[in-house]
């Protein structure tokens, strides 16, 4: 597949809901919002659903306006697809990593450097469910990186890490992220 035909492609949802005899239908069929991360250029979040609680009430809705944030809220979990761009984009003149970090809602983490293994080394309080869909990326971690193919899941359990995609072509993941807390 081409960039541009990859960059156009949106996400659809469909919602399910119920009417009040008990009935199923789909409450909603639309494009996903696309959010394109100024400070990455190619990098695009497409937000598919957020819950703030769980258990989350069956009628909740999500607003598609809200700021990009990376991680759920308390107690809550996304769901989102990410298109990755290859790493040289993140060589380019406008790349601006700490505004990467604060426009996800994220303090870059301490210790990051030109030492780490990935500049986009992060960590979240998440058990996040990534699955690759389309291309490759390699799971770095501070002692270890990981080729993934389509169709590849990674449980991402509050480590360290970075997704880094080597080749010339955009990659998609699809990623479900879990609010969880440090400890045993």
């Amino acid at each position: 597949m081409d960039r541009e035909t990859h960059e156009s492609r949106h996400v659809r949802r469909f919602v399910t809901g119920s009417r009040a005899d008990g009935s199923s239908y789909v409450a909603d069929n639309t494009d996903t919002p696309a959010k394109p991360v100024k400070g990455l250029p190619g990098l695009v979040f497409h937000e598919v659903w957020r819950t703030s609680c769980a258990p989350s009430p069956l009628g909740a809705t999500v607003d598609a306006a809200a700021p990009l944030r990376l991680s759920p809220e308390t107690g809550g979990t996304v769901i989102r697809i990410c298109d990755i761009p290859p790493d040289a984009a993140h060589d380019g003149p406008d790349v601006d990593i700490e505004a990467h970090f604060a426009e996800i809602g994220m303090i870059r983490p301490e210790g990051n450097s030109a030492a780490e293994p990935h500049a986009l080394m992060h960590q979240t309080d998440t058990i996040d469910y990534g699955i690759l869909l389309e291309g490759e990326l390699w799971l770095v971690l501070d002692e270890s990186e990981t080729r993934l193919s389509p169709g590849d899941v990674v449980v991402q359990r509050g480590t360290r890490h970075a997704w880094s995609n080597r080749t010339d072509r955009p990659a998609r993941i699809a990623f479900i992220l879990v609010d969880a807390k440090t400890g045993e």
